[in-house]
């Protein structure tokens, strides 16, 4: 098991700070984050390129934080590939196993193996400026397999890549997890940390924020920031009241107030909930919910599974509503309607 503890780093322009979290063996574990919070910095004191102002990394309770490169064992491969132009893909991967003391006949046969796991085998006589993003980053990752390392580190591997190769080369990341590879893997994109993803770490600002399963993340979000980032389109600022009555907590933004389902305390605070939570109706006598407000439509996207409509309920908040909805309805800019939220939908996040 990798240990982060209190891990900090002051750069020029940028701080790392106080940032904790467990990998535990066999986990895909992605840190996530927009560009520019860290979680380049961060791997690179992981794999022992940068040293730490404070804090610690042990691996199995072996302290590991000012530990030799060749020695931690982990297998580190950049967005850019980093492969050797004047090799062959077959000398770029074999490359790392020529200081092992192994012999021309092990190493060959060595070679054709993680060829063939990462899909290569019909590339091995090519050089890396011939290949595609994808057949680039296969052999980058056959290269640091090579070594045998105990964790890889994956920096944005998928980025700069078109859908088709970066779909295959996702199966091939899952492929390589499920033979027991432990993988940290850096990106921004949400999409990669829900297709691959067995913990998240969400990072904002030089600190990991949250850490969980992807469903706690994306559907449980600890924070505003988390909520925004992974795509929760409806935030409000407001007021939580107690009941007193034995009813559910009210919480009141804006003029309008909603009856959630929280044990959180009164106060200050936000209420996020998804798009696709939120019910678009025509008639205010169609919908049961206690949440239940008209408005009026003033944007309409097309989205995945139909369109997402901006509806001024007072403030505006997104709801995405299915094509054959949208097609029933015959909804339009202009349009008056009623929106409606399940009391249990909707996550309170206090200040």
């Amino acid at each position: 098991m990798l240990s982060v503890k209190n891990l900090g780093k002051k750069m020029r322009d940028f701080t790392l700070r106080d940032v904790s979290f467990d990998v535990q063996d066999g986990d895909y574990f992605v840190l996530l984050g927009p560009s520019g919070v860290g979680k380049t910095v961060l791997l690179e004191l992981l794999a022992g390129l940068i040293t730490p102002d404070e804090g610690q990394v042990l691996w199995n309770s072996e302290d590991i934080t000012y530990e030799r490169i060749h020695k931690r064992r982990m297998g580190l491969v950049y967005q850019d590939q980093a492969l050797f132009p004047h090799m062959t893909v077959r000398k770029n991967i074999a490359y790392g196993l020529k200081t092992r003391k192994l012999s021309p006949t092990e190493i060959s046969d060595r070679v054709e193996a993680l060829a063939e796991d990462v899909g290569i085998s019909d590339l091995l006589h090519r050089y890396p400026e011939t290949l595609s993003g994808g057949e680039a980053q296969r052999v980058a990752l056959a290269r640091t397999l090579a070594t045998e390392p105990r964790c890889l580190l994956l920096d944005e591997p998928l980025s700069a890549m078109d859908t088709r190769s970066r779909t295959e080369l996702q199966a091939l990341l899952r492929s390589l997890h499920r033979k027991g590879h432990t993988v940290i893997h850096v990106t921004h994109e949400n999409k990669e940390a829900m297709a691959l993803a067995t913990q998240v770490a969400i990072m904002d600002s030089g600190s990991v924020t949250q850490v969980g399963t992807p469903d706690d993340v994306f559907h449980h979000p600890k924070s505003e920031f988390v909520a925004r980032f992974v795509g929760i389109r409806n935030s409000l600022m407001g007021q939580l009241h107690a009941s007193a009555d034995g009813s559910l907590p009210r919480f009141e933004s804006n003029g309008l107030t909603f009856h959630i389902d929280t044990d959180a305390a009164a106060g200050e605070g936000h209420l996020v909930f998804r798009s696709e939570d939120v019910r678009v109706v025509e008639s205010g006598d169609a919908a049961d919910e206690m949440n239940h407000f008209k408005g009026v439509v003033t944007d309409i996207a097309p989205a995945r599974m139909g369109s997402e409509l901006t509806i001024d309920i007072g403030v505006d908040i997104v709801a995405l509503v299915a094509a054959e909805a949208m097609n029933q309805m015959k909804l339009d800019c202009g349009h008056e309607v009623w929106v409606s939220l399940n009391a249990d939908a909707a996550r309170y996040i206090e200040l």
